[in-house]
């Protein structure tokens, strides 16, 4: 059979164009490309304008605690001169304690702000860049401790200045049971046994009884636990856990008094100074935790930022809140600059100090 195929391809051609015709006189092809289609007639009609719903009215309530700097505390007299803030301490009597690089080096205040006394002139030991006082605790009997950095001793006081005993040898340093090395800072308990933290020279803590005899002492230098790294500041509880802030290990280590390790909080802040409220919650001030960098002797020095957390006996985070760090020399009212002491009354006011800022400042609190 033999099939002629320019007459079938004929056939087929004229029906492609016949079956074609038919879709597009259907409307079912359009003769421009789908992107320029024509837009329909119920398209061309304008769509009514969509409006967006109303913002949701926020409830504008701060649930947080926060803080505000009283600008007019303290009403420091004019011939009363402050260095260097390191110590603040407040009383049951909610009046505030400083303990400055100037002196006389023990100033006290209201809690509103008032001058009430001043004293200490000559007790400490002066050093090429004057005396060199560090942190102040008053104990359950109202007698003031005071740590002398410079003088490598700690003194026990009156409330008007009257010395009454000296733990460590005056002017010399050591790391035995009577010499103590750049000590920072003392825990007392309620019997008057005392727990120094020896400090910037020394890697330990020194336990003396309440007549000021050697007991025992731990740590060394290192950075396990138990260890110390600049024990920079020490703290007691009403069940007498101690806790100690290590500085440049940037973390608060918790004791007993045999001076096992109860616990170890990390990563959480670069510790300075402690304070322990009635309900055992522990205040620390400090920075953020930060790394070492080349030209740093102390860790945090100079701190990036400025912080006040609470803490819970376990370490638990309770509360976080952070002040503006002050340039040097141009510090305003409400910035810190090298947060060194904390200390809250009753009402919960917040009572810091700083190195570079050479200031104590009240934060009152709200909520």
């Amino acid at each position: 059979m033999r099939l002629n195929f320019s007459r079938s391809a004929g056939m087929w051609s004229s029906f492609a164009v016949f079956f074609f015709c038919s879709l597009y006189g259907a409307g079912l092809l359009s003769a421009a490309p789908p992107s320029q289609a024509p837009e329909s007639a119920s398209s061309s009609k304008p769509k009514p304008q969509q409006t967006s719903p109303a913002p949701p009215q926020y409830i504008r309530v701060t649930l947080s605690t926060w803080y505000e700097v009283d600008p007019n505390w303290p009403q420091r007299p004019a011939n009363m001169p402050w260095g260097q803030m390191p110590g603040v301490f407040v009383d049951k009597q909610d009046r505030v304690w400083l303990f400055t690089r100037a002196e006389p080096p023990v100033q006290v205040y209201s809690n509103d702000g008032k001058f009430i006394k001043a004293w200490g002139t000559g007790l400490l030991t002066k050093t090429d860049t004057g005396v060199i006082s560090h942190f102040i605790k008053i104990d359950n009997r109202g007698h003031v401790w005071l740590a002398d950095v410079g003088g490598h001793a700690i003194y026990e006081c009156t409330q008007d200045g009257k010395l009454l005993k000296t733990l460590g040898t005056k002017g010399v340093p050591g790391c035995d049971e009577t010499h103590l090395y750049k000590p920072t800072d003392m825990a007392i308990t309620p019997d008057g046994q005392v727990f120094v933290s020896d400090g910037y020279g020394n890697a330990r803590i020194v336990h003396f009884d309440a007549q000021g005899r050697f007991v025992k002492a731990w740590g060394k230098l290192g950075t396990a636990p138990g260890e110390f790294n600049l024990p920079h500041a020490i703290a007691i509880d009403s069940k007498g856990r101690l806790y100690v802030a290590d500085r440049n290990n940037a973390r608060v280590q918790v004791f007993d008094q045999q001076g096992h390790v109860l616990g170890v909080w990390k990563n959480l802040i670069v510790p300075w100074g402690l304070w322990v409220t009635d309900k055992d919650e522990i205040w620390v001030c400090g920075c953020s935790p930060m790394r070492w960098r080349e030209e740093d002797a102390l860790l945090s020095c100079p701190p990036k930022d400025q912080i006040l957390m609470k803490f819970d006996h376990t370490g638990r985070a309770l509360q976080l809140w952070t002040v503006p760090k002050g340039k040097d020399g141009e510090e305003k009212p409400g910035e810190l600059n090298w947060v060194h002491g904390i200390a809250v009354d009753s009402h919960g006011n917040i009572f810091a100090t700083d190195i570079i800022g050479k200031r104590a400042q009240k934060f009152i609190r709200h909520n």
